[in-house]
């Protein structure tokens, strides 16, 4: 195995660093047009970023551009971290956040699209603070290594490994056979999706700022919103509920299937497997909560935030169960209504949705849908096997056989995502929460989802956990935004080893 390219792995956290600033500089004009103080901390943060990002590269760009699988894996899980280091600083320069443990924890969990947050006055924020921490979310979603891959040709320097580490979601599946190509495409429909959101959360009633901001978070499925009660302020206005709900649904179905719609090959988006799952799962659960809702909530319950009476109409209740439904599964972490004030069962199933994600080649985070058709038909197949010991029965997704290193590969992966679940619920019991709290938190930040349960429900902030709590959920956050693998690798003796 080829030794580590330190020189090319420094130069590319430069440019990430470079990047991360000029994000930084485009929050400036908010902080002026609002007369917010602000902008000097967040411009003076941005130079920063940017000359540090700048003698990265600069001392480091003659280095050979021979770039290695193992080179991706460190690129990515650092550059995640430079962007989360670099992050802080409109933060903490401004001192809308002072701490350097919550201005980290603030920003991981925009970069990683967690939505998890400390704040507990969002609306008392600088306008550019806020945008800022909308735009983290947004570099986060598709991912800003994948951006940097549309650029990399320029500089003499290929990105199939980085993309194989960064895509989100196991999918092989690419739209163009070059993969820089892929990467551009992949950012265009990206950001196209985002501005026609921001159009219609406009016509619908929001403010330009707030739309903009709300657009963001929703097609990087991030879930930070420029509003104390999340989504349910705008409970009022049903149509712009509706909207990000759409949005949402697109943001978590595979980026593939959006460029085949767009390309007008609808018969492929609505043949695929997974689609056909994620679309009809909603529906179904969504039905199930509703139900739920109408006919078994209590009705002396609060049921939506800063709304205290129940759900009025049918109506209501539906768009509710399918807002959250939809931002659970999609991991995007919005919150119309506090679901757990609703019944325990309707609790328990929201709950169940934490373990399942979006689809693979979106930017939602979870073990994703496809791994669970796999392990599912693996086990049914098993049943067969018992019956037929010498039969040979692959597993088929799509119509097609997946292989078997592809199936060991999924079930290690659950295997291992369980198994941080618990061993981290544990720790978080150990540094002072409850149970009910830890499992949440955990589940949250591991699956990059948001509001969980227990003191960290949907009208509660992660402020009051220690230091030590937010560090392990930052790690989590960041673990899982990256499927784990390519951050776990990296804590193994033998990926050091020179030979």
């Amino acid at each position: 195995m080829n030794r580590i390219n330190y020189k090319i792995v420094t130069s590319f956290l430069g440019m990430t660093s470079m990047l991360n600033g000029f994000f930084m500089l485009l929050a400036v004009p908010f902080s002026l047009y609002y007369g917010e103080a602000a902008y000097k901390g967040i411009l003076l943060a941005g130079i920063i970023a940017i000359a540090l990002g700048f003698f990265m590269w600069f001392f480091n760009k003659g280095a050979k551009k021979n770039l290695h699988k193992r080179d991706g894996y460190v690129i990515v899980t650092f550059g995640w971290l430079m962007l989360s280091l670099t992050g802080t600083l409109p933060y903490m320069l401004t001192g809308g956040i002072p701490s350097f443990t919550d201005a980290f924890f603030e920003t991981i969990s925009g970069y990683s699209t967690t939505g998890s947050s400390i704040l507990s006055d969002i609306e008392a924020m600088p306008k550019g603070l806020l945008f800022w921490r909308s735009a983290t979310h947004w570099i986060g979603g598709m991912g800003i290594i994948v951006l940097t891959i549309a650029i990399l040709p320029l500089l003499g320097i290929g990105g199939m490994q980085l993309f194989m580490a960064e895509a989100p979601g196991p999918s092989a599946d690419k739209m163009h056979p070059r993969i820089t190509e892929t990467a551009k495409r992949l950012w265009l429909i990206y950001f196209c999706l985002t501005i026609a959101e921001f159009f219609l959360l406009r016509i619908a009633g929001m403010t330009w700022f707030d739309a903009i901001n709300h657009a963001m978070a929703t097609m990087s499925t991030g879930g930070f919103s420029t509003k104390n009660s999340s989504m349910a302020y705008y409970n009022g206005q049903p149509m712009i509920q509706y909207i990000v709900t759409i949005f949402m649904f697109i943001a978590g179905a595979n980026f593939m299937l959006s460029y085949f719609a767009i390309k007008g090959k609808i018969k492929r988006v609505i043949q695929n497997e997974e689609f056909k799952y994620y679309f009809f799962g909603i529906l179904l659960v969504t039905t199930v909560i509703t139900g739920l809702i109408i006919f078994f909530q209590d009705p002396t319950l609060q049921t939506s935030i800063n709304h205290p009476k129940p759900f009025g109409s049918a109506e209501s209740a539906f768009r509710h169960a399918l807002f959250q439904v939809t931002s659970v599964l999609t991991t995007t972490g919005f919150v119309s209504a506090d679901f757990t004030m609703w019944n325990s069962f309707a609790t328990m199933v929201m709950f169940s949705l934490f373990f399942i994600g979006g689809s693979a080649g979106s930017t939602s985070g979870g073990v994703k849908i496809v791994r669970h058709i796999v392990m599912i038909k693996n086990s049914i197949l098993e049943f067969k096997k018992l019956l037929h010991p010498n039969a040979v029965i692959p597993v088929r997704y799509d119509g097609k056989g997946v292989q078997r290193n592809i199936v060991f590969n999924i079930l290690s992966f659950f295997i291992l995502y369980m198994l941080i679940f618990i061993l981290g619920s544990v720790l978080l019991t150990f540094l002072g929460l409850d149970f009910m709290s830890a499992i949440g938190a955990t589940a949250s930040s591991l699956g990059n989802i948001g509001p969980a349960i227990g003191s960290v429900s949907p009208v509660d902030s992660f402020g009051h956990l220690s230091d030590s709590a937010k560090w392990f959920c930052s790690f989590l956050m960041l673990i899982g935004r990256l499927e784990l693998f390519t951050v776990l690798i990296l804590l193994t003796p033998f990926f050091w080893k020179k030979n």
